[in-house]
């Protein structure tokens, strides 16, 4: 293998720093993610032009067009509305959470992980006060439901949308691509099978459900918008040779009427303080970790990384297939699945150009990898240290060993079925 050059151990070097910090919480992860940018710029690594290069304007047209959409879906109720109607309809404690759970996990196919606990939560929440049992295990289901899910579409969350803009995906072709499924049904798969995980953890919840307060739906005008934008995608799917930033701009088009109905809507709520309350925090560090890992490009480390993996499984294609996906799956339990998966993505295609292979087993187990793996642990995922925050501000004291009591399985469970599916039906391709 060639020496590494002083450009790419410093590259990396600034790039593992970052990623070291935003693990264990020092300093605003924006503020990490820019400076290690910024740190780049000054010692020439990259150029200016480089860095704006490495940015994906579809993939940040589509985050800002979601997270408006998903915002206006919170604000109107729905969400709630429909898991109360859940739960009030279920015969026992366990078939109510399990409902819940699917929800959630059907929410975040569509609407951030994060976004999709903060909705389910609080019913959750209130079922466990009123049975008096601890609500720990039901939160711990919802979280892990909800990243499961949100690799089923294109949509459903970051990592998702990053392949997708990386690759040249559209939005069918996580269902159907290349006349074969795609990674949508190993995720079913891998729900179907985890759930049985869920269940195992909840039957001992027999008792009848206590009556739950019912959530009037506000308004359901974004929920339309959200159908309306997921059958735009479908749609333009089947249309050949359309400009690169179509996504992107349907994203942001059905988002801007949406704040102005919003803004003449709701005359009650300062419009500033709804714009305020939008997750533009993780725009901003998507946008830093985009130049970050352009940067592996710029001074080849992406080559280097490449033929590390080639030495180790020699040019055997299920053993490249099986150390993406289970190092992705170890990796991000521990590790935020976005800056893995943007420094991952160039690897595992440039593995498979090595191979004389599609790339997309490796990719597709990249993503099934890195965004499930983060269900092992409590810090491996947004919603999970999100759902964990809500436990500890209503007076619960989960721990760590909980989690994982629930997580480790359901993950081994869900990723070993996705990846026995996706070999059976990429792997030879």
């Amino acid at each position: 293998m060639p020496a590494i050059t002083p450009a790419q151990w410093l590259t990396l070097g600034i790039f593992l720093i970052c990623c070291i910090l935003l693990v264990i919480r020092k300093g605003h992860p924006v503020y990490v993610a820019w400076s290690g940018v910024a740190v780049l710029l000054l010692l020439r690594v990259i150029t200016p032009e480089q860095a704006i290069r490495s940015l994906s304007f579809n993939a940040i047209g589509i985050i800002i067009g979601m997270m408006v959409l998903s915002e206006l879906f919170i604000a109107s109720e729905a969400p709630a509305f429909l898991a109360q109607r859940l739960m009030s309809r279920s015969r026992t404690v366990a078939g109510a959470v399990l409902s819940v759970c699917f929800l959630s996990g059907f929410i975040s196919a569509f609407v951030e992980n994060v976004a999709t606990v903060l909705i389910v939560a609080p019913v959750a929440l209130e079922v466990a006060r009123r049975l008096d049992i601890s609500p720990i295990p039901f939160l711990v289901g919802i979280a892990i439901s909800a990243n499961l899910q949100g690799t089923a579409t294109m949509i459903g969350d970051s990592p998702s949308i990053i392949l997708a803009m990386s690759s040249g995906m559209n939005f069918m072709d996580f269902f159907w691509m290349k006349g074969r499924p795609g990674i949508f049904f190993a995720v079913e798969l891998g729900a179907l099978t985890s759930g049985l995980v869920l269940y195992l953890v909840f039957k001992k919840y027999g008792q009848p459900p206590a009556g739950i307060r019912q959530t009037e739906v506000r308004t359901w005008v974004p929920t339309y918008l959200l159908i309306a934008l997921i059958v735009t995608l479908a749609v333009s799917s089947f249309f050949v040779n359309k400009p690169p930033y179509t996504v992107g701009a349907i994203c942001l088009a059905f988002a801007a009427p949406a704040l102005v109905w919003y803004r003449f809507h709701r005359k009650d709520v300062k419009f500033p303080r709804f714009l305020a309350r939008l997750d533009w925090n993780t725009l901003l560090l998507l946008m830093g970790l985009f130049i970050l890992i352009g940067s592996f490009s710029v001074v080849g480390l992406v080559d280097v990384i490449a033929r590390a993996i080639l030495n180790v499984t020699g040019n055997n294609v299920f053993l490249a297939f099986s150390a993406i996906v289970w190092i992705s799956v170890l990796v991000s339990g521990f590790v935020d699945n976005i800056p893995y998966t943007l420094a991952m993505i160039p690897v595992a295609q440039k593995v498979a150009a090595n191979l004389g292979m599609q790339p997309w087993a490796l990719l597709f187990g990249l993503l099934v990898g890195a965004s499930v793996g983060g269900n092992i642990t409590p810090i491996g995922a947004s919603a999970n240290v999100v759902a964990m925050g809500i436990l500890r501000k209503n007076g619960y004291k989960p721990t760590f060993w909980q989690f994982v009591s629930i997580g480790l399985p359901f993950t081994l469970v869900a990723v070993g079925t996705a990846y026995a599916f996706l070999w059976l039906v990429w792997g030879r391709i």
